[in-house]
């Protein structure tokens, strides 16, 4: 039989590469404790020569360069690895869960303006996710359909919990229905890890929080029945799915042999699941990359590289490339024609003679005259650098 490396093409193909999991900042953040008179927002102390450092309560959060809010400079590093398109959404210290609603979703208007507006100027790189203020259901419906109906974005980023919500809580349920209804995408990134005590050395927050936040996100949705009362909500998560595809035998061991604590709002094996969402290729490691396939199938498998950010992959998808274990077409389902179909963008305008064009056609003369989107008066300042 025919080795998959043998199968592949001698000569090196050029795969279309669609890059789901990536974070922008809009060049300009305003002074927000000062907007709304409480603390607990980030703020960007520019420090000259294209970098500047994110400021929490006035403690430094995160060293950041230009390629997190200039858009040329990210398109010069995607021609630099062969990425074709950026799927773009928010750092999610920006998600804002804890503030008040409205000025949480003041703040997310300007972050989804400036993310649309990214994607009408470069309508061939960008593909935008938008977020919400998803602790207020009514009002991120209505900015969840603004959003899909209005600027022309495919879905939205959120955190693995909303507070003290899982995301299985009944009151996030209009907001997976208007999803569902939308055909609106929603891709699930791990925040507000534990940090304190045992959990603050060694980057564990990042290291181990992270996957974990990822692990209770999906065994919520899935004990808690999200996906019965919801079957049609496209989900796709971060970093390979955390834990879950290592840990899902343990999980449905436990849901089989102790259905009073697990079975109790939905009594149907967890990996009857798999297959259902969509994971990220964001494992660092081909033989976990290789389990990630096998486990959840190669079609539910999205090119993932959390570009711009040190722990990310930094050059997207060359792992999976330079691999002899898949064929072509299965690289081209992994690189990017399974990002495309997670979103239910018509793929036909991205293949078509091998070259990149818009899929989606933004509303340009919506920000004419404005800068980063539709900026308030009262929230412009000047650009980071």
């Amino acid at each position: 039989m025919e080795s998959k490396a043998a199968a592949n093409t001698a000569q090196k193909k050029k795969f279309l590469k669609v890059d789901l999991h990536t974070h922008i900042l809009p060049s300009r953040l305003p002074d927000l404790s000062q907007r709304y008179g409480y603390g607990g927002w980030i703020s960007v102390q520019p420090s000259g020569e294209g970098k500047a450092r994110m400021m929490l309560d006035g403690k430094p959060f995160r060293d950041i360069t230009c390629n997190c809010w200039d858009a040329e400079e990210r398109i010069r590093e995607c021609d630099k690895t062969d990425v074709d398109v950026q799927v773009v959404s928010t750092v999610p210290v920006m998600f804002n869960y804890w503030a008040k609603p409205k000025h949480c979703l003041d703040v997310a208007k300007y972050l989804n303006d400036n993310i649309a507006q990214t994607c009408a100027l470069h309508p061939t790189k960008f593909i935008g996710l938008a977020t919400l203020p998803m602790q207020s259901p009514e009002l991120a419906v209505t900015e969840l359909k603004r959003c899909v109906q209005e600027l022309g974005l495919p879905g939205i980023q959120i955190g693995s919990h909303i507070n003290e919500w899982n995301l299985d809580a009944p009151e996030l349920d209009p907001i997976w229905a208007a999803c569902e209804e939308l055909g609106a995408a929603v891709f699930i990134h791990p925040w507000d890890m534990q940090d304190k005590g045992r959990h603050a050395p060694y980057w564990f927050p990042w290291l181990i929080g992270m996957p974990c936040e990822t692990t209770m996100a999906i065994c919520s949705m899935i004990f808690g029945g999200v996906f019965e009362r919801f079957p049609k909500l496209k989900v796709a998560l971060a970093h390979g799915g955390g834990a879950y595809p290592f840990t899902m035998g343990r999980i449905a061991h436990g849901h089989a042999v102790r259905p009073d604590l697990c079975a109790t709002n939905n009594k149907k094996d967890p990996l009857s699941y798999n297959g259902h969402f969509w994971v990220d290729s964001l494992v660092h490691d081909m033989d976990a990359l290789k389990l990630l396939i096998k486990k959840m199938g190669i079609d539910k498998i999205v090119l993932g590289s959390d570009y711009p950010f040190p722990l990310g992959e930094h050059h997207p998808g060359k792992m999976i490339e330079e691999s002899e274990e898949f064929t072509d077409e299965e690289k081209e389902k992994l690189l990017g024609l399974n990002a495309l179909r997670f979103l239910n963008v018509d793929e036909a305008l991205y293949l078509q003679n091998n070259r990149v064009r818009p899929a989606i056609t933004y509303d340009k003369s919506a920000f004419e005259g404005k800068v980063d989107g539709a900026i308030p008066a009262s929230l412009a300042q000047a650009p980071i650098s």
